[in-house]
């Protein structure tokens, strides 16, 4: 299977006509934090009901996502969003949780698609038709629709996680590795929510069992 590349616009016109419309674009937030669960979002766009300012969900304000979001669920033929949590990326690996993530997402969709458009040069294992696209959060409506619920919906988990703890500052970082969420880890050491698999949380469980008054 070859990524569509972003100036293929011609294979991709034809992917949808020969769906008759019916294509699952699919993306996910939160592969490179270091806490929190990975999310992806399956998204079938009504060609009938074109969804104005649907792009890139990175290029995006937070509220401008949130309108969209709540657009895209009412307008859209099917939506689904999905996520692995933290014990299962710690399990599989970050890769093998995201593609979890997204076979979740697809499968669960109320309306089965036809083909499938997955962000990126990998794909899920599912039994649909599917095709990458690289870059594809930024030419693919269906794409960029699914990074927009994807986003939104992680985001939404940060900040409920950042009620529950607010010494780590997750609404601020929504747990990517920024100096603030590193200091917080030297300060507080790892919560539930951090992702125990990567490098830069290892280190601070290591430090924990050399911490004598843990013995």
């Amino acid at each position: 299977m070859k990524a569509i590349p972003p100036d293929d616009l011609a294979k991709l016109e034809r992917i949808y006509l020969e769906a008759g419309g019916r294509v699952a674009g699919v993306d996910e937030a939160g592969r490179g934090p270091l806490a929190g669960p990975v999310v992806a979002a399956a998204v079938i766009l009504d060609a009938s009901k074109p969804i104005p300012g649907i792009r890139d969900s990175k290029k995006l304000t937070a509220s401008r996502r949130e309108v969209l979001s709540e657009e895209i669920k009412t307008d859209a033929l099917a939506w689904s969003i999905a996520s692995a949590s933290v014990e299962e990326i710690d399990s599989l690996n970050i890769l093998q949780a995201t593609m979890l993530a997204m076979a979740r997402a697809i499968n669960t969709l109320a309306m089965p698609p036809v083909v499938v458009l997955v962000d990126g040069n990998r794909a899920p294992a599912i039994e649909h038709e599917c095709h990458t696209a690289v870059k594809g959060d930024a030419w693919v409506p269906a794409i960029s629709a699914a990074s927009i619920l994807a986003k939104v919906e992680r985001d939404r988990i940060m900040l409920e996680a950042d009620r529950q703890l607010p010494h780590y500052g997750f609404a601020a970082h929504k747990g990517y590795p920024t100096r603030a969420h590193l200091d917080a880890l030297e300060r507080e050491g790892i919560c539930d929510m951090h992702r125990k698999s990567f490098a830069p949380v290892r280190k601070y469980i290591f430090r924990s069992k050399q911490d004598p008054t843990d013995i």
